[in-house]
């Protein structure tokens, strides 16, 4: 998906599922070559951080934006979390920290606290699941004991989290709780442009995020969910239908100022009665609150008739 610095949605392409990811980037950088814009930057997850894939995408003076593994080996990962440094806010949920560890590439670690926060929690509960499937393991045969380990290891959740000393026995691994918690909150990315920001780079890598929840928004609250089309034009129009809809989402976000999350809440509680008695029928729309006049103002909506209809009992 093409999206302005905004994050308005400008173009959608799909491909079938079994597609490489150069042909792709290929059809892409064909395509908005023929628009003619000034500047392209590609924010791409970790699927794309090859080293490949990252000298393709920056031919022709195009940027890219990665996010990358934060459990991985590469000696840049490791240097780039090793680095100290303050962060700066940049939102009530965001704060950056640039960290120099190349002389070609950026690398910027995002914290969300309350990203932080759930996954503290999610460990916590991991780790007392944990704890209670290894309680009293010591007892338990070695066979009973390697079959008990190979339960836990289908179950990479709780899996990261146990520890085998060298007799045999199973215990929780503290070193790994806290190498964890040192993640909790965080991620990483991968920059070539030298001209963004700190903050420019995590706000343009925070729109793919938005992007991705957009479409599990259309699968699941607009209950647009997948479907097993048989014609290939037919999910091709399915997939714009849902880019329609996360296009109208995006302009009422940046017309209003406000989350579509937000937006919904409010719209949701408008309701439409319906009475009837004697002398007949009549629907009428509930009181507007605050919220809700100023969400049609700024949309520049009409607001609702309050009588939506009135049927007099024929006599």
């Amino acid at each position: 998906m093409a999206v302005t610095r905004d994050g308005i949605p400008v173009r959608v392409w799909c491909w079938p599922g079994n597609t490489g990811d150069s042909a792709l980037i290929r059809q892409v950088k064909d395509d908005m070559r023929d628009w003619t814009l000034s500047k392209i930057v590609w924010v791409a997850d970790r699927g794309f951080s090859s080293e490949r894939n990252r000298r393709y995408l920056r031919q022709g003076d195009h940027a890219y934006i990665i996010g990358e593994k934060l459990r991985s080996d590469s000696p840049e990962i490791k240097a780039a979390l090793s680095r100290q440094g303050r962060y700066t806010t940049i939102a009530a949920n965001m704060r950056v920290k640039e960290v120099k560890v190349s002389e070609t590439e950026r690398f910027v670690i995002c914290h969300n606290p309350d990203g932080a926060e759930r996954d503290a929690h999610i460990r916590t509960q991991l780790i007392a699941q944990l704890q209670e499937l290894i309680d009293g393991s010591d007892t338990l045969s070695v066979m009973k004991r390697g079959e008990l380990r190979g339960k836990i290891s289908t179950k990479p959740g709780l899996h990261r989290f146990l520890r085998v000393t060298p007799g045999g026995l199973l215990r929780i691994d503290k070193a790994k709780i806290k190498a964890e918690a040192n993640l909790d909150g965080k991620y990483l990315l991968r920059c070539s442009d030298p001209h963004l920001s700190a903050a420019d780079i995590a706000v343009g890598y925070k729109q793919l995020l938005e992007v991705e929840r957009g479409w599990r928004d259309m699968k699941q609250i607009l209950d647009l969910r997948p479907v097993c089309h048989r014609l290939e034009e037919r999910i091709r129009a399915h997939v714009v239908l849902c880019w329609l809809a996360l296009l109208l989402i995006r302009i009422i976000e940046t017309t209003t100022g406000d989350t579509w999350h937000n937006i919904r809440r409010d719209l949701q509680r408008l309701h439409v009665g319906t009475f009837t008695g004697p002398t007949g029928l009549f629907r009428q729309r509930s009181d507007l609150s605050k919220p809700q006049q100023d969400l049609f103002a700024k949309l520049a909506i009409p607001t609702p008739k309050q009588m939506i209809e009135l049927a007099p009992t024929s006599r």
